[in-house]
């Protein structure tokens, strides 16, 4: 089982709710549902973290949660988590009653770098995760077992007993409450629909909370209902999840006019009013399936536009507890994918899987800086019929009012224009009060502020967004945003003059009651307006991008936790960090070019300005930032040529072999199965029934010919190309001849077995879907049968031999069992032999090759393994090993993943690696890769940690082999 964690950024400030008003575009009164009164302080077990009907509280601060998904499992290199962390801010039982947390399932490190990170965690441990990994979760020995799974029964609740006990043991010792980062604690996942005729089982969820209670857990519970249907709603703080823009990646600017779910905030007054609206799984990205589009088009779908569409509707419906699902998705390495899934996880999210940062994650930090005030009512206010606004108020704090607009149909990419009518403390305003018109330009969304506090500054209104604000050295800065070429209008309350002090942008200024200034600009780069106690950057999105909030270390264990002593960065490709020691500010960040930045910070902290220890020429502005230039070297780097290196090359289907030895296979004899699929065989031929659940599966069938026979015919059950959804699949095997009578023979068949079901359905047995042979006979003479079945998989099955590399990383292939693929395999009696030549005939290969690197430290050069589709012979699969570790399977007819990112870690930066490619024939003409190269897929000067390297273990003669 594996579990599941969202890092979380956490946004402090003062939160309320007025509840949600609805009105139709011409309404400019709006009815109010009605407002709460709730409150529920505690779970009564702890004081640490407590909420109300508005939000959470950390040790009594009011917090507005962001945060992402990423799954430890999915990025095995720990030493990696830490920068994915910094990003974000700015387990399996393969053998019943035996668990590992050795290597890349120690997750401690994982919690370790959160709270160097200064990322609260919710922790999502299952005991069911889904997640498109193999069987949701489950471990393949579940798949013997009898009876439902997700429910109360006692054979399953037994099963995950252990893995419960020692996940919930580990997560207990880090919670907030044993000074820890993690604050929420979720239940099962997406426990939502069941299959008639069950429904939902109290008794299972009573077992749930009961079982973790036992285990030392006090922090709050949650679960994700898959929508808001009131399923689960025994839990501290209930939440849902929430995927309105669906996934059809081949088709990514194609919308659905209304998928923004707006009836989500009246389910939430239904079945969770006393508790702060939480959406555990907001959508960041989609997954994308066998012969699908590639997950750069599904980030096309889930792109900037869609972030400002989707994540500013739920600010406007109050949610002030939301995950985005995924930040950084990983890799299915190593047999962790489902059937439906490829080695890829990348999921389109913001951070690739590469690490490297899409530009939807520079837009993602946008909206989510200015909420620490905001809440939900509905009313449109521009007349337009073709926009839909939503009125948001605080209630909590000053009154503030946020009015979200979007296009009524999302799916068009028209420009309209409006004008804003809407009431504030010097009554009601139309904006742009100094005439023209606001626009809101396709697919799009805005939140003006009306009443919003600044320091000292009171904006009145603004039609630009609010990326930030701070105040330094009594001056009070304000981020304001926009498209370029926008019309937009502020005002502050104020006796002072604007006046424009950085840039070439032209303002119009003009009093419009009494101690209140409108300015009118037009959005174009970036222009400084100056006004009294008020410095104002009025900056376009690709500015906007540029910024970086960055908050100084406080002391004590929770350091990195600080909301206190905000600077502002602009530039460079990430800023990690700052400290502050003796009027030295000291800057971390990544560079991918030579960058100019920008630094607004108090002066007794900026005396002196380093940048990765390097320390600035710096000058100060007209306007009080300071300004320097940070020059970068990028070096080049020569890679290996994988064309030109020399490769050795082996046979890995010698069971084909008639003078093969089976001997020491699993004899295939089982005459009853508790799968719910039952065989239409003599003896059971389901893989799993045998202690074989990943990879490559081999079967030899023993028999006396009785004369006659022309072919063997069965039913497969999996998947098959073309039609993946016929999981039983009937497929003649044809004979060269007719065969004699009293010969003895042999038939070797090779099957893929790609990863169990997942277990959407509760009380439901679906990953249990065995693989293997249901059904078989012979062509030419129906009375011949099998005296004898054998079968294999990895080497050990559950007793699986690499416990560094976990169960699920070898299957069945010979060289898999031989352990081949390791790094230290003495090859040298192998024949030189290059995968770009192949062979031709059908078959398994498999190729090895080693190579050094030396990447300076410094440097974070993310390399993939990226294969050339080949169109002669096309017919082949391939799994690709870096240092033992199998972190690519390609299907060259299928695809559509060719690029296969290695982490560093895994991939030895300053040393020697060794690189194992299987390729099998399916054809009778052979296969050869077209093209297999190392590619370094971005350039950046870093300041992330040095890497440890993973266990890269090598090869050791392994007794019992076969």
């Amino acid at each position: 089982m594996r579990a599941k964690f969202a890092g979380l950024l956490s946004l402090l400030g003062l939160l309320g709710t007025a509840g949600l008003f609805v009105g139709s575009a011409d309404a400019q009164q709006a009815k109010q549902l009605g407002k709460l009164n709730f409150r529920r302080d505690s779970n009564g077990l702890q004081n640490v973290v407590t909420w109300d009907e508005y939000s959470l509280f950390i040790r009594g601060e009011r917090v507005m949660i962001w945060g992402g998904e990423v799954h430890p499992f999915r990025q095995p290199s720990a030493g990696l988590w830490i920068d994915i962390f910094q990003k974000i801010k700015g387990l399996y039982e393969g053998q019943p009653g035996h668990i590992s947390w050795d290597n890349f399932l120690n997750i401690q490190p994982f919690f370790d770098a959160a709270m160097e990170a200064g990322l609260y965690l919710i922790a999502r441990p299952g005991p069911y995760i889904n997640a498109e990994t193999v069987g949701g979760g489950f471990p393949g020995w579940g798949t013997r077992l009898p009876d439902l799974w997700r429910s109360s029964n006692k054979t399953y609740v037994d099963s995950y007993q252990l893995y419960w006990k020692e996940m919930c043991e580990l997560i207990a010792k880090n919670q907030i409450t044993n000074g820890g980062s993690v604050i929420l604690f979720q239940l099962e996942n997406e426990y939502s629909g069941y299959l008639e005729p069950h429904t939902e089982d109290f008794e299972y969820e009573r077992l749930l909370i009961e079982d973790t209670l036992k285990h030392g857990i006090v922090i709050p519970t949650t679960t994700n209902d898959v929508a808001p249907s009131g399923r689960f709603t025994s839990v501290d703080v209930y939440g849902h999840d929430s995927y309105p823009n669906g996934f059809d990646c081949t088709n990514p600017m194609v919308w659905a006019g209304d998928a923004v779910p707006e009836w989500f905030w009246g389910a939430h007054l239904e079945y969770s009013p006393d508790v702060p609206y939480a959406v555990y799984e907001m959508q960041g990205g989609a997954f994308d399936g066998w012969g699908g589009a590639g997950f750069d088009r599904c980030s096309l779908r889930l792109g900037s536009e869609f972030e400002r569409i989707f994540y500013k509707n739920q600010l406007a419906m109050s949610v002030s507890i939301y995950s985005i699902y995924m930040t950084y998705g990983g890799t299915s390495w190593g047999g962790i994918a489902h059937p439906g899934g490829y080695t890829s996880y990348d999921y389109g999210s913001m951070i690739a899987e590469d690490r490297t940062l899409r530009p939807k994650y520079y837009e993602a930090n946008l909206p989510h800086q200015p909420t620490s005030n905001i809440y939900a009512t509905q009313g449109a206010f521009t007349g337009n019929q073709a926009l839909k606004v939503t009125q948001t108020l605080d209630v909590v704090g000053k009154k503030t009012g946020f009015y979200t607009i979007r296009q009524v149909d999302i799916s068009l990419d028209t420009t309209l224009t409006y004008k804003l009518t809407v009431p504030t403390s010097i009554g009601n305003v139309t904006i742009p009060a100094l005439g023209g018109d606001l626009s809101l330009i396709g697919k799009d969304s805005k939140i003006h502020l009306v009443d919003y506090t600044a320091g000292s500054t009171q904006l009145v209104y603004s039609s630009a967004e609010i990326f930030t604000s701070l105040t330094v050295d009594k001056k009070d800065v304000i981020v304001l945003y926009g498209a370029k070429g926008e019309l937009h209008e502020t005002a502050i309350k104020t006796s002072a003059t604007a006046k424009v002090v950085g840039g070439s942008g032209i303002i119009k200024q003009q009093t419009v009651s009494d101690g209140v200034l409108a300015i009118q600009y037009t959005i174009s780069g970036q222009t400084i307006v100056d006004v009294g106690s008020t410095l104002l950057y009025l900056v376009d999105r690709d500015n906007a991008y540029q910024f970086w909030n960055v908050y100084v270390p406080g002391t004590g264990a929770y350091a990195h936790f600080s909301t206190k002593n905000p600077i502002l960065i602009k530039g460079g490709y990430f800023v990690r960090g700052a400290t502050v020691a003796g009027g030295v500010l000291s800057i971390t960040g990544d560079l991918d070019g030579t960058s100019s930045l920008e630094i607004i910070a108090p002066a007794t902290d900026s005396k002196v300005i380093t940048f990765n220890g390097a320390r600035l020429q710096t000058r100060k502005t007209a306007y009080g930032s300071i300004v320097a230039s940070v020059a970068v070297n990028l070096p080049s780097l020569s890679l290996p040529t994988l064309s030109t290196v020399t490769w050795k090359v082996a046979n890995s289907l010698p069971e084909i072999s008639a003078t093969y030895d089976d001997s020491k296979w699993v004899v295939a004899n089982h005459t009853t199965t508790n799968n719910p699929t039952k065989p239409d065989t003599p003896v059971v031929l389901y893989a799993n029934d045998y202690g074989f659940h990943t990879g490559n599966l081999l079967w030899r069938a023993h028999f006396t010919a009785l004369g006659g026979e022309t072919g063997f015919v069965a039913n497969f059950i999996g998947s098959w190309e073309g039609d993946a959804l016929t999981w039983v699949y009937k497929k003649t095997l044809e004979f060269s001849a007719p065969l004699n009578k009293g010969e003895a023979h042999v038939i070797t068949i090779l099957q893929d077995h790609m990863g169990y079901d997942q277990n959407w359905w509760a009380a439901s047995e679906q990953f249990k879907a065995p693989r293997g042979i249901f059904e078989y006979s012979f062509v030419g003479n129906t009375e011949t049968t099998v005296t004898t079945w054998k079968v294999t998989g990895n080497l050990g099955g559950e007793s699986y031999i690499d416990k560094a590399r976990g169960p699920l990383n070898e299957g069945g292939l010979y060289a898999e069992r031989q352990g081949w693929h390791l790094p230290g395999f003495d090859d040298s009696k192998w024949k030189v032999g290059d995968p770009n030549r192949g062979f031709s005939s059908p078959g398994v290969s498999l190729y090895r090759t080693k190579f050094n690197l030396n990447v300076p430290s410094g440097l974070d050069y993310p390399i993939s393994v990226q294969i050339t589709n080949s169109t002669i012979n096309p017919h082949y699969r391939a799994q690709i090993y870096v240092n033992g570790y199998q972190f690519g399977k390609y299907v060259n007819s299928i695809g559509p993943q060719k690029s296969f990112p290695i982490p560093e870690g895994i991939l030895n930066y300053q040393g020697s690696n060794t690189l194992a490619v299987s390729v099998w024939a399916l054809d009778a003409a052979g296969a050869s890769i077209t093209d297999i190269a190392l590619k370094i897929t971005k350039k950046v000067k870093s300041s992330k940690p040095r890497v440890k390297n993973m266990d890269l273990s090598g090869w050791k003669r392994r007794p019992g082999a076969y």
